[in-house]
């Protein structure tokens, strides 16, 4: 810690090697001219990707492409990145300070962004539940790669944090029968709550129209194919780092004429890409954020001071729980 005088000092998370990640302490610098200062509220842990960070598996191939908007550092290690960070303008525009706002940040207890890496968070939508604007953004992106649309018959296999939100928001299509499947038989409730149908993947449908894939695991996607309708869509939202996916292209999958494709929230949709903005994207991805039931999704809240402690539990394979909120006061 420094002898600097109170609020000229702000802390940040930082990964520094395998699995170990501290909190360090830096001096303020004067805002540069067009920034917005930012002091955090609350930040999400993305589970999958951190987990990945944390690890060190971070592809060099992506080292540029995986790079958060406010990142420090360089991949591997040491790095600061997180991209869920929810807080209040204290210097800025005269329209924004005081506002609430959600940018792609890490964890930082504050922090200087430009406006345009800023959203502000619609009145309707509780700070803490922000958190999860970075993960609707990217379930929005895939329901518009996978094309969904009313009366659909439409599967989601794997119930965790963002296949939750690709169900739920498939699940306000007028008419459309949404399946989420999942191996953790707890996630019943969450699907039940969110207005789908739940199901064990033994169990899990076919002849879906649509089907999107987020449990990053090459059964999960061999259950995703299965559940594909002849000259349906299989969506693929995983994202594995540096881990060989095994997959089954032999059996039905070509003479169903099955579409497998990916979806990443880097870029817009093709679908909406000339009309669809980021910035639209976003603001659009806090409004759907208003829905209370989505509270169902953060299983868990830190206190920032304890973040390095609790992270190596929080991301652990097969950890319980859904999303994690970090706590800043």
């Amino acid at each position: 810690m420094t002898d600097a005088p109170p609020g000229t000092t702000a802390r940040a998370l930082w990964y520094v090697g395998r699995g170990r990640a501290v909190l360090r302490e830096r001096g303020i610098a004067t805002k540069k001219p067009g920034d917005l200062r930012i002091r955090t509220l609350w930040s999400g842990i993305s589970r999958g990707t951190e987990r990945l960070v944390s690890e060190g598996r971070v592809p060099a191939s992506e080292y540029e492409r995986m790079r958060a908007p406010l990142q420090e550092g360089a991949f591997p290690f040491p790095v600061k990145y997180g991209y869920n960070a929810v807080g209040v303008v204290e210097d800025g525009p005269a329209g924004l300070v005081g506002r609430t706002v959600f940018a792609l940040a890490p964890h930082e207890t504050v922090f200087d962004a430009p406006g345009a890496f800023v959203q502000p968070v619609p009145d309707h939508v509780p700070a803490r539940r922000a958190v999860l604007a970075a993960n609707m953004e990217t379930a929005l992106n895939a329901l518009w790669d996978g094309g969904a649309g009313p009366g659909d018959r439409i599967v989601v296999v794997g119930a965790g944090v963002v296949g939750c939100l690709v169900a739920a928001l498939a699940a306000r299509l007028p008419g459309a029968e949404v399946t989420l499947v999942d191996v953790d038989l707890s996630r019943r409730a969450v699907a039940e709550a969110l207005g789908c149908r739940f199901a064990k993947p033994l169990d899990s449908p076919g002849d879906a129209d649509l089907v999107v894939h987020t449990s990053a695991t090459s059964a999960g996607l061999g259950c995703a194919l299965a559940c594909a309708g002849d000259e349906g869509r299989v969506v693929e939202l995983s994202w594995y780092g540096e881990a060989t996916t095994e997959v089954s292209l032999g059996a039905r999958f070509h003479s169903a004429r099955l579409s497998l494709v990916s979806s990443q929230v880097g870029r817009v949709a093709p679908s909406r890409r000339g009309r669809w903005s980021h910035a639209r994207r976003l603001a659009k991805a806090l409004d759907l954020l208003g829905d209370e039931r989505l509270d169902a999704l953060i299983t868990d809240e830190v206190a920032f001071d304890d973040l390095p402690r609790m992270l190596p539990s929080l991301l652990a394979p097969g950890a319980p729980g859904l999303a994690t909120a970090v706590r800043y006061s």
